[in-house]
């Protein structure tokens, strides 16, 4: 049995509308690692989030977004041609405020690298 090694991305991406969460769609997915395509419609959110087993890895093919890097909400812009890297238990995320799409494609691996959300850290308290 063959198993498909070539896969057209262009055919996994899936654009949201309105205000519409980001839509994940698996190209492929194996032991080793599961891959996605992603479309982030401008003023879409991917939430900052963890895989405490497993990198992930992003390509950007189009677009831009500024992908947070820490719990607090520092972030950095991503752009195409860009490759980010979020190590295992790394915070990730992004948010497209931008005109057009972010495309780009996420390697998760291993598969079961686990998923947990991210919940923003409080802003200090001006309180004695």
């Amino acid at each position: 049995m063959a198993l498909n090694r070539i896969f057209n991305s262009a055919e996994f991406m899936q654009p949201t509308t309105g205000n519409g969460e980001p839509i994940r769609s698996v190209i492929t997915q194996s032991v080793e690692a599961v891959i996605v395509a992603w479309h982030v419609s401008p003023g879409q959110r991917i939430a900052p989030h963890v895989h405490p087993h497993g990198q992930d890895t992003w390509t950007v093919l189009s677009g831009s977004g500024e992908y947070q890097l820490e719990q607090s909400g520092k972030s950095q812009t991503i752009s195409r041609g860009c490759v980010v890297i979020a190590h295992p238990g790394c915070v990730h995320g992004v948010f497209n405020g931008g005109k057009d799409p972010l495309v780009f494609i996420s390697v998760v691996s291993p598969a079961e690298a686990g998923y947990e959300l991210v919940l923003a850290m409080d802003a200090p308290s001006s309180e004695p």
